[in-house]
């Protein structure tokens, strides 16, 4: 066995351990417990890829993958955090400077949290739109704007904020108690993934040194999203083949035992179609998944295209498996809290963060059009 799978294995047990069957309860009450999230974030299992001479595990996108669509498959607010906290690490990796790199992931894998701000009250997958300014003067950087919505802001000790910085982009490292940041909680869980701790994020003119610039700013902010969202969304795309499996085994195990008409309702043909519907769900989800991680780990040049296919094509097989496997349940699978209903939520918000069903479409047309002779 190799080290990277070993570690897979121990990455996996330990996470089985923690987790159990304590989602339901975290679902129904809509928190994570705060030393399981420091706890898996100092074992560096919320950011594998980090290299392990910086903290993490230094897995492959393959085998981080994995991983996360094992935390999906049990929890899937775990591994919204297990995105965001990974993304973060990831912008530090792609745009800190040598010092940033060293200081930054030593503390995002030692238990520190970490949540990434994208979108505002008027802007999301349309960056004109952004109004968060972060100004340089001298030797400090002054950060004002809105995010909404952000992933772990909950939990978070620091935010990865990103927006204008004079004609281009920057990402701050925001400590969450630093004046003038203001914490805002949604006021009942989300639809999906109700403990992630999705909150609002004001920042009221947060002065901090400049060195919580990364890289000094002045990226084209267009790349800084893409590439951000890249690393999100290839961890959403596992995460959805997690929900897929999920539901898969809810599906096999209720359809062997529950019997209507004399057999189990497995041997019913159209229950059995659904059944194979879910099979082949997990293959396509785990195929595609598979096809954007490798393509991640060799930067191909169709990287950031094979990560938007992958989360399209992943997030509507989940919603679809979901959909699929509350129809085989019944009213066992629409209690609030089960597995499938949890996924059922899940998923739909599957289709809309990171870049939506549409948006995603309209940048694998685009990619389309570029191909044509």
């Amino acid at each position: 066995m190799s080290e990277q799978t070993q570690q897979l294995e121990d990455g996996r047990a330990l996470i089985g351990e923690l987790i159990a069957d304590h989602a339901e309860d975290w679902d129904l009450r809509g928190e994570l417990p705060i030393d399981l999230l420091r706890k898996l974030g100092a074992w560096g299992l919320l950011c594998a890829e980090v290299p392990s001479v910086a903290g993490g595990l230094g897995l492959d996108s393959g085998k981080s993958g994995e991983l996360t669509a094992y935390v999906g498959s049990l929890c899937g607010s775990t591994r919204s955090i297990m995105t965001s906290h990974g993304m973060a690490a990831w912008m530090v990796s792609r745009f800190g400077d040598r010092a940033q790199r060293r200081d930054y992931l030593a503390e995002l894998t030692s238990g520190q949290l970490a949540a990434v701000g994208f979108s505002e009250p008027d802007a999301g997958s349309d960056l004109a739109a952004m109004r968060t300014r972060i100004r340089l003067e001298g030797d400090t950087i002054v950060v004002t704007g809105e995010k909404k919505w952000v992933t772990g802001a909950r939990y978070a000790d620091c935010l990865m904020i990103l927006g204008r910085q004079d004609d281009g982009g920057a990402v701050a490292v925001v400590p969450t108690s630093a004046p003038g940041v203001e914490l805002i909680p949604i006021p009942r869980p989300a639809l999906g993934c109700r403990a992630a701790g999705h909150w609002h994020v004001r920042l009221n003119d947060v002065r901090l040194p400049a060195s919580h610039l990364l890289g000094g700013g002045g990226q084209d902010l267009s790349m800084l999203f893409t590439t951000a969202l890249s690393y999100g969304r290839i961890s959403i795309a596992w995460g959805c083949t997690g929900i897929v499996r999920a539901c898969l085994r809810a599906a096999i195990e209720h359809a062997k035992h529950r019997e209507q008409f004399g057999k189990p309702i497995g041997q019913h043909q159209l229950v059995g179609r659904h059944l194979a519907e879910l099979v082949v769900a997990e293959q396509i989800t785990t195929r595609v998944c598979e096809h954007a991680s490798a393509a991640w780990q060799a930067f191909a040049p169709d990287m950031a295209v094979s990560t938007v296919l992958a989360k399209h094509v992943s997030a509507g097989q989940a919603a679809h498996s979901a959909a699929t496997a509350v129809q085989v349940l019944g009213s066992a699978g629409a209690m609030d809290g089960h597995v499938v209903a949890r996924a059922y939520r899940d998923a739909k918000l599957m289709e809309i963060i990171e870049g939506s069903n549409e948006i995603c479409q309209l940048i694998l047309a685009d990619h389309a059009l570029s191909q044509a002779s």
